[in-house]
């Protein structure tokens, strides 16, 4: 089975995710990870494709929402990791050449639990693309905005990688 999976992280929490992911989903074969600023424009030859982005503003993180993303990290000395385009706007330009399994995944602050989710708006904007669901979306939470990881969230990204091939027929 080959798998890309395309993430974008402001402080490396989400960055962190996929990794766990990524790492679940070798025990199964090829696994392709890119910042979604490197992120191809056409998605050809993989039988699954992952997606992962934070949470920001109860959906997908817009310039203004990454904007803020960024003074944050500026203010913290923080890296930012996702510097380009997000996930909105990969989605909205990236073209499938065949029907592919999709996998969502994103990362929510655990307390105040807010609604919104970047993975279902994901999922939602690629619906009537070529895509079938292989999972239901999955959330991992951060202790505050610029993380940590709540403690056994990489565990449970990793389990959850493992597990989505399972899910996948391959071709």
């Amino acid at each position: 089975m080959r798998s890309l999976l395309v993430y974008e992280s402001m402080f490396g929490n989400t960055r962190a995710v996929a990794e766990a992911v990524a790492d679940g989903l070798r025990r199964h074969g090829a696994v392709e990870i890119v910042e979604v600023g490197d992120a191809p424009d056409t998605v050809e030859g993989v039988d699954l494709l992952v997606i992962g982005a934070p949470t920001h503003a109860f959906g997908m993180s817009r310039p203004a929402t990454r904007d803020d993303a960024a003074q944050r990290a500026r203010a913290a000395n923080a890296p930012l990791v996702s510097r380009r385009d997000g996930v909105r706007e990969w989605v909205a330009r990236v073209r499938l050449s065949s029907p592919v399994r999709l996998a969502v995944f994103d990362t929510k602050v655990a307390r105040p639990r807010l609604p919104g989710s970047a993975a279902k708006a994901v999922a939602k904007r690629l619906r009537g693309a070529p895509v079938e669901l292989a999972a239901e979306a999955r959330h991992f939470l951060v202790v505050d905005t610029l993380g940590p990881l709540v403690d056994g969230e990489t565990e449970r990204a990793r389990e959850w990688g493992a597990k989505l091939p399972a899910r996948v027929p391959t071709r």
